[in-house]
Parts: C-alpha cells; sequence; structure tokens
C-alpha cells in the first residue's frame, strides 16, 4: 500500500477498502449500500438491509443502485399522481406495484363501488400504457378476448384471405372485471396469454406488447351465476390483494371530491420501456441462501402430507401451495425491496407478503369451515409457528 492510500472499513458491514487520501467531505458508497464520508467515517445514508447477520451479498453495481433510487422516486411520483383521483387504498396500490414490476398478474377481491376499475385505469395513466377493460359476462366467448380471423377481400388482387383482428388483450395492462362471472371456457382464454404472454389463434402464435399485465377483479357477495375459478388459474395470480372500505376521514374526502367539478387529468410518470427496465432490475436482486429457504420451508409447510406440515394444517388444509408460490414470494418481496430503495431481500420482506400470495393457493376442508376459518387465519398462524432458523 502506497503512502497516498489509507485501509478504511465500512462503518455499517465493516467490509474493508484501500481508499485514497481525499480531502474532507468526499463520500464513498459501500457494497452493502451505505454511504460514509471517507475522512471521519460518519454514514451520510444508511445501506441497504441484509437477508441476514452473516450472509454473503452479491456486489451491487454502482448503476443498479441508481437505477434503485431512481424506480424509488418514480414509485412514490406514480403514488403521488394517482393520489390526486384515489383516496386511500396506499396498501392495495403498493401491492398492485409490486405485482407489476414482478411482472405479476394480480387478483382484486373487493365489493362493488371500491374504485377498483378507476385505480387500475389511473396506474395505466401514470405509466403512459395502453389499457383495455373486459367485462366478463355469461355470453362472453374466448374470442371475444383474444381476437379472431376474419375474411378480407384484397383491394388490389380482389383474392379473400383469412386475416387476424386482435382482440382486446393485446394491451399492456387488461382489467378483467369480475371474471368469475364467465364460464371455464372462457376463462381458460387467459391461461397461456398469462403465462406465456403469446395467444394462439388457428395455429399461429402471436406474441403479446411488452410490458403485459392482467389485473382481474371479483366480487365476493354475490356468488349466483358465477364460475369459481379453477386452482390452476388462480395459481397464476402472483397476488390476490384485498380491497377493503376505506376509514372515515378518507370517506369524508371521497364524498367531498368526487361530488364537485370533474377531476384533474393524469401526468405521464413512466413509458413502456422504462417500466421494462425496472422489471428487469427487479431480477437481479440478489437472495441469500438462509431467505430462499425461509420461502420453501413456508410453501412446504401448507402441504398436509409434507412432513413439514405443522398438526393444524393436516387438520385444516385440504391442498397446499406448489413451487410456484415459492417463486412468487421471491419475486413480490424483491419487487418490494426495490420499490423501496433497497437491494437485498430479508426474510421479513418474505412474510409481508406471504398472505397476498398464499391466500388463493391455500384450499381448505370441511373441518376449517365449521370452525368459521378462513385462509387468512390459518395463513397467519402458519406464520407465527414457521419461524427463522
Amino acid at each position: 500500500m502506497s503512502d497516498k492510500t489509507s485501509t478504511m472499513s465500512c462503518p455499517e458491514c465493516g467490509r474493508k477498502y484501500d481508499v485514497s487520501r481525499v480531502s474532507a467531505g468526499t463520500k464513498a458508497r459501500c457494497k452493502c449500500g451505505c454511504k460514509f464520508d471517507v475522512s471521519s467515517g460518519q454514514i451520510v445514508e444508511q445501506g441497504m438491509p441484509q437477508g441476514r447477520p452473516g450472509d454473503t451479498a452479491n456486489a451491487v453495481p454502482g448503476d443498479a443502485l441508481e437505477a434503485v433510487e431512481s424506480l424509488a422516486l418514480a414509485k412514490e411520483r406514480v403514488l403521488n399522481e394517482v393520489g390526486k383521483i384515489i383516496i386511500g387504498q396506499k396498501e392495495v396500490l403498493d401491492q398492485i406495484l409490486t405485482a407489476f414490476f414482478a411482472k405479476g398478474h394480480c387478483l382484486l377481491m373487493g365489493v362493488p363501488g371500491l374504485a377498483k376499475t378507476l385505480m387500475v385505469h389511473s396506474l395505466a395513466q401514470t405509466m403512459l400504457l395502453k389499457f383495455n377493460r373486459i367485462q366478463f359476462t355469461p355470453d362472453l366467448m374466448p374470442t371475444d378476448i383474444t381476437g379472431t380471423n376474419i375474411l378480407q377481400t384484397d383491394p388490389d388482387t380482389r383474392q379473400r384471405r383469412f386475416v387476424f383482428q386482435q382482440g382486446p388483450i393485446f394491451t399492456n395492462v387488461l382489467l378483467a372485471d369480475e371474471i368469475n362471472r364467465t364460464p371455464p371456457k372462457t376463462q381458460a382464454a387467459l391461461l397461456e396469454a398469462m403465462q406465456e404472454r403469446k395467444v394462439t389463434s388457428s395455429g399461429h402464435t402471436y406474441s403479446l406488447p411488452e410490458p403485459f399485465l392482467v389485473l382481474a377483479t371479483q366480487n365476493p357477495l354475490e356468488l349466483e351465476g358465477t364460475y369459481p375459478l379453477p386452482e390452476a388459474q388462480l395459481d397464476r395470480f402472483i397476488l390476490l390483494v384485498k380491497v377493503d372500505y376505506p376509514n372515515l376521514e378518507e370517506e369524508q374526502q371521497i364524498l367531498l371530491t368526487t361530488t364537485g367539478r370533474d377531476g384533474e387529468m393524469l401526468d405521464g410518470i413512466l413509458d413502456a420501456k422504462s417500466v421494462m427496465r425496472y422489471q428487469d432490475l427487479v431480477r437481479q436482486v440478489p437472495v441469500s441462501e438462509h431467505v430462499a429457504k425461509y420461502a420453501a420451508r413456508l410453501c412446504r409447510a401448507t402441504r398436509p402430507q409434507s412432513d413439514e406440515a405443522p398438526e393444524f394444517i393436516s387438520k385444516f388444509v385440504r391442498y397446499g401451495c406448489g413451487p410456484r408460490a415459492g417463486q412468487s414470494l421471491i419475486l413480490a418481496a424483491k419487487a418490494h425491496v426495490v420499490l423501496n430503495g433497497g437491494f437485498n431481500v430479508s426474510c421479513d420482506d418474505i412474510r409481508k407478503y406471504t398472505l397476498p400470495v398464499m391466500r388463493h393457493r391455500v384450499i381448505l376442508n370441511f373441518a376449517a369451515a365449521s370452525e368459521g376459518l378462513d385462509t387468512d387465519a390459518v395463513i397467519q398462524r402458519l406464520l407465527d409457528t414457521i419461524g427463522e432458523e
């Protein structure tokens, strides 16, 4: 080491660096995310939370850290912009954005009149994304969603040929309103699109625009004339978000703002290319083996036939979560961390999204229904039982 350099330790994680002797006030950023003054060693900005003390986190490139900070700022701007129209529902909006940047689809469960459609449309506006809405009804056909081949005549050659007419699914944000009001045949038209982001018609496959997100709504009150979604389709939604009533202050503000003049137009904050870049950024977030193991243990504990399942799971659960639930847990936690300016996933981030990830994947039996238990109660009990190792 030359006399022009010295060894410094990060005041937060203890990593050692050889740094040049510089003037006071120069700042440096450690791989853990901590920003500190080189001359005094004082922390200027706290680092990002680690998965577990002692875990070796991957080195985070500086450009990725800048992108994380940019996304966190963009998220706040989006929420502030949407807040001009949507009063409250911050937790719901957070979860929708988490699903969006995790490249996952979202199922919204709530009674009518809670602005679910307006919420989705407003988010699409702030991201300058194409938005389509499909009202699911019993007479809706699969081709009403995906599109169909139409016989057309070429004006020059006068020859007739079939041309594929794209359906409303060819969009960036698709709102499937009251998805359980259409028969399974029509519901199944979404399966390929949600999983592979493609549509096949008459032997030809067409790619959907990127980004692509399905936001479906269900009304939990009316069950007559509905068709419950099959488990295979439910499993393709990364989150099931419960939309609840606003509190007193929020409802008072809703009454004052929605009974006057029309609301203002929303400004665009992000575009499609930016959204896709941030979705790729989420995939770059490192996850320690400890955190991945914790997510796997939670999923395995929901399966009544598993040796890791607690006794109450075997008593109340008919079917547990599959591997896609673990993938959803990791992706949701990654997106949540990045949207809040971090770059490392902790077990607390996994726990935060366990309920919305698992509540539509855990199927209870008659014993649970007879005791008045719902999936949230069973999953919460599981979270209280399964701790970190």
